[in-house]
């Protein structure tokens, strides 16, 4: 859903655009994740598809780096022209980048099933993702059963 405009984009203002760890492929196995989730949580999918690019777009490393979230929400004010979206999405897209480390609990099904989208991929730094930090019932339920499957076969059917 995004354009490639915003890839090449972050491609030369992203640090980590070529991470293993929180680059490219993180950002787009987090939109995988939240356009899967959205089906069950009604989010809205063009803020959970923006979100899994900002996010992680501003880090200045891949290990601590606890102001990542508000700076990742800046570049997408900043850049808020290219990506379409009304003051309410924008809003959510902001809140969703900013917490979404440190974050507890949202009311906002959109900012909960971001957050989720990025959790479930916990995975790819040795971490099994634990429902107790997850939000929506799907994601407690391919955490609880290990299903990271049907992730990967949502992929596959929506090519």
């Amino acid at each position: 859903m995004i354009s490639e405009q915003l890839i090449k984009l972050l491609e030369a203002e992203s640090k980590l655009f070529r991470s293993s760890v929180h680059g490219l492929k993180h950002w787009r196995d987090v939109e995988r994740n939240g356009l899967y989730l959205s089906d069950f949580t009604g989010a809205d999918k063009k803020v959970v598809s923006l979100f899994a690019y900002f996010h992680d777009c501003m880090r200045q490393n891949d290990w601590i780096d606890p102001e990542h979230g508000p700076r990742g929400a800046e570049f997408a004010l900043k850049h808020a022209g290219l990506l379409g979206l009304t003051d309410s999405q924008l809003k959510m897209l902001v809140r969703a980048c900013q917490g979404h480390t440190h974050g507890t609990k949202s009311l906002c099904q959109t900012i909960a099933t971001c957050w989720d989208a990025d959790r479930l991929d916990i995975g790819r730094v040795g971490i099994t993702p634990d429902a107790k930090y997850l939000f929506s019932d799907e994601a407690k339920r391919i955490a609880d059963q290990d299903d990271q499957q049907c992730l990967r076969d949502f992929y596959l059917n929506s090519k």
